[in-house]
């Protein structure tokens, strides 16, 4: 097992600023709802960004080993959160938008399953209190 160690800094306000285990920065901040000024991505936010980021490196990572004509991917996610404390994601869809011709279809639902249900780290954590559901296009 590795330990690494990562940082939060706060910086006023509702705002940190982050360190990453890489060496990284980051800034977030409270919505204005939240008590912050709404100045960068809120931690929760993070959460989900995490979630689209590592499922779509799984995605293009296992169609380009497939040898899949990938030529762009994105993500998007829609979710919901609990009415109470502590808030958690109850809900997330995600539609994964692939640009390239002559995909085989099997392959690409192939890819989404793997990464959703055994390679993506934040898939799994989430998993827990949310129902994931997905769907994709196509574009040439």
């Amino acid at each position: 097992m590795t330990t690494e160690m990562m940082t939060a800094t706060w910086a006023g306000g509702m705002r940190f600023v982050y360190k990453s285990a890489s060496g990284h920065g980051l800034l977030t901040d409270a919505t204005v709802a939240g008590g912050g000024e709404g100045t960068a991505v809120s931690p929760m936010e993070l959460i989900i960004l995490g979630l689209i980021g590592c499922t779509g490196v799984d995605v293009a990572s296992i169609l380009e080993r497939m040898r899949e004509p990938l030529l762009g991917l994105e993500v998007t996610a829609t979710y919901e959160r609990a009415e109470k404390h502590p808030k958690v994601y109850t809900k997330i869809h995600l539609t994964y938008s692939l640009r390239g011709s002559g995909f085989d279809e099997k392959k690409v639902r192939r890819a989404i399953d793997l990464s959703e249900n055994k390679y993506c780290s934040v898939s799994a954590m989430l998993g827990h209190t949310a129902e994931i559901t997905n769907e994709y296009t196509i574009e040439s």
